[in-house]
């Protein structure tokens, strides 16, 4: 399979808040999509992996995904070990996408921050001929990090705002982490809750571009800019 775009995440129902806009923009442009889960989220207090692999199938379908899989590594205790590193490069040379959206390298869980470690250095290893010999050798051309939870100046921003109810829809899908269950109330935020949270942040990053709800992220490389009478978004 070719993906024009895969994110990578740490659990079911990451990409759904942190990049999950820009996933479904981009499919509507006719992109192909796909998300690559790391983990079922088996130590969450709520709901159980096959639950939560479940709700990822139906949030896959709001989001337009041409495909989602999860390699289901142990929840919370996420290793960047050599074993995994292969078993997520050899995933990349079989789907070869040409962008790859990672976690922000700084995060307060470790699954996510590992995420990222994990998703970059497969990414280089995807690329060496000699990793696999059932497999062709690829290297994605661009790596971008998903920031929304970091407190980081994006280098760009991406416009959702026909996309943000969709994302929302795609969230909510996870009935067993945001449904209306007595497990681990008082830790949970409520689904009206989620949406003024998740809506006040979209709203931040919008404003920045002059949009109404937006998502960052951050490239580690300069960006090249060949018209700059064309550059969007107003100086004053």
């Amino acid at each position: 399979m070719n993906l024009d775009i895969l994110a990578i995440a740490a659990h079911p129902d990451d990409v759904e808040q942190t990049c999950g806009g820009t996933l479904i923009r981009m499919a509507e442009m006719g992109y192909r999509t796909g998300v690559l889960d790391l983990t079922a989220g088996d130590m969450g207090t709520r709901g159980t992996p096959e639950q939560r692999v479940a709700e990822s199938e139906t949030a896959a379908s709001h989001l337009q995904l041409a495909w989602r899989g999860n390699l289901h590594l142990p929840d919370a205790r996420l290793e960047n070990a050599l074993s995994a590193r292969m078993t997520l490069a050899v995933r990349i040379r079989e789907l070869k996408p040409r962008v790859v959206i990672l976690p922000y390298w700084e995060a307060r869980h470790p699954d996510h921050y590992r995420a990222g470690e994990m998703g970059y250095e497969a990414c280089f290893l995807a690329g060496l001929k000699k990793l696999d010999e059932y497999s062709e050798p690829h290297r994605p051309f661009k790596i971008i990090y998903s920031s929304l939870y970091a407190d980081v100046k994006p280098s760009f921003i991406v416009d959702i705002t026909p996309q943000f109810e969709r994302r929302m829809t795609a969230l909510l899908s996870y009935v067993s982490q945001y449904g209306s269950v007595e497990q681990g109330g008082a830790l949970f935020p409520d689904e009206q809750e989620i949406r003024e949270r998740l809506g006040a942040i979209a709203r931040f990053y919008g404003n920045l571009i002059g949009a109404r709800y937006g998502e960052p992220f951050v490239v580690k490389e300069a960006i090249e800019i060949g018209d700059i009478v064309a550059m969007p978004v107003r100086s004053i």
